[in-house]
């Protein structure tokens, strides 16, 4: 049985159920998150769950039964969770022929507004999403961001100066306010060339989306209201262009793209290059504070920065699950037979510490074998900004190191408050004191 007929034979009851799903899962709650979590057993809302820096134990113990476990999930639908390293590859890499990430189909044929569609790269399959990832690609070549690291190093002292004047005489500094959220918001807004008068707006949508704990946040509501804000800055750019990525590609390809595609892609690059790379400068820095040897190879140059920060993402993993996808026919998976219409969530920090990868992969080790990680996803979705991330890690972390060898928590560690329920894990913040 085809994907098409077994999708076909679903009610739309069920259909708009499974849609509401999978946005949850992505980027936030419905717009009632207490009633859509009431759904939810406490088994599937198990992959966003983690204790300080670590996945739950359950996790662990899924891993331990199998690459592959069923995941309860409301109305019947069927659900797998993917934590084997090696089958969550295999998911990511396969084409649109075995899994499928696209919504447009279901647009105005199961009472789902077009206006309901989250857009943008992480939601579409061939031809359309290689011609959108296209559009962006060379803006984020290794190349192309080389260019950037002067400005981004600036950028990195001057969020230093702020956390210096913030925490001086040693009054205790939130390092995430001054430090992590300063570096990304700026890097991602001059990049994008919207003003800075919008970067508060810019930063509240970025973190909104992926938090499914609360009523105010991760709501369908505030990605709506993000969609068309960022409609609005396009429709601007269109009349007079801007020097950033918005305006260049709407000097290259302003025939080929419209205002909702291009507010699209502008919001997958808010979305997948702000709140992800806030959550690893802050974490991070977390563990060097934990581990004050690697702070002090990182100011020693004992440790070369790209294996640390590789390391980092490897254990972090803040992502903590990839898109969900459709499978679109039969198959055989981690020893499960998937049928066609199943829903297939990978977990990207299950993948990352799949004990049948190595040892201790629970640990940080930056000197272990280079064995990849997937924490930037693989294949088709992979993030498109991955190495402008890696570059503002690179040049965050030892800058902070050298600039406050004496830095410390403010608070006992079990005080730290994480997000809970979050696709994107992190802090609420990190109090420190500088010296």
């Amino acid at each position: 049985m085809t994907w098409r007929i077994t999708w076909a034979r679903t009610t739309s009851r069920v259909k708009r159920r499974t849609l509401g799903l999978l946005l949850w899962l992505s980027r936030g709650a419905a717009s009632d998150p207490a009633a859509m979590l009431s759904r939810f057993s406490d088994e599937a809302l198990m992959p966003l769950r983690r204790i300080g820096l670590d996945p739950v134990p359950e996790l662990a113990a899924a891993n331990e039964r199998g690459p592959v476990t069923r995941l309860k999930l409301p109305l019947g639908l069927r659900g797998w969770l993917i934590t084997g390293y090696d089958e969550t590859r295999a998911v990511l890499g396969a084409g649109p022929t075995a899994f499928s990430n696209d919504f447009t189909n279901m647009v105005g044929k199961v009472g789902i507004a077009a206006d309901q569609d989250p857009g943008g790269l992480g939601f579409t399959d061939p031809p359309q999403h290689t011609r959108l990832r296209h559009l962006l690609t060379p803006h984020f070549t290794t190349r192309a961001l080389a260019a950037w690291a002067p400005r981004i190093t600036q950028i990195v002292d001057d969020a230093l100066d702020e956390l210096a004047r913030e925490g001086a005489d040693g009054a205790t500094v939130d390092l995430q306010r001054h430090f992590a959220t300063q570096i990304p918001s700026r890097t991602i807004m001059e990049l994008l060339g919207v003003p800075e008068s919008e970067r508060e707006d810019f930063q509240r949508f970025s973190t909104a989306r992926f938090d499914v704990s609360s009523g105010a946040v991760g709501s369908l509501d505030v990605i709506g209201e993000a969609v068309e804000y960022l409609r609005r800055i396009v429709a601007e750019q269109r009349r007079d262009p801007g020097e950033g990525l918005i305006g260049q590609i709407l000097r290259d390809h302003g025939d080929r793209i419209d205002d909702v595609e291009l507010a699209g892609l502008v919001d997958g690059v808010l979305t997948g290059g702000l709140e992800t790379t806030v959550s690893m400068l802050s974490l991070g820095t977390l563990v060097m504070l934990q581990r004050p040897d690697l702070a002090e190879s990182i100011r020693a140059d004992e440790v070369g920065t790209e294996a640390f920060v590789e390391e980092l993402l490897r254990y972090l993993t803040v992502v903590q699950v990839g898109f969900p996808r459709f499978a679109r026919r039969d198959m055989m998976l981690g020893g499960h037979h998937l049928l066609a219409g199943d829903i297939v969530v990978p977990s990207l920090i299950g993948a990352n510490r799949d004990r049948r990868r190595g040892d201790a992969l629970d640990e940080v080790q930056p000197g272990r074998p280079a064995n990849g990680h997937l924490a930037f996803g693989h294949g088709l979705h992979r993030c498109v900004g991955a190495e402008l991330a890696r570059l503002e890690l690179r040049l965050a972390y030892p800058a902070l190191a050298r600039r406050f060898p004496h830095v410390r928590l403010a608070i006992e560690p079990t005080e730290l408050a994480f997000r809970e329920l979050s696709v994107v894990y992190g802090l609420t913040e990190l109090p420190v004191v500088l010296a």
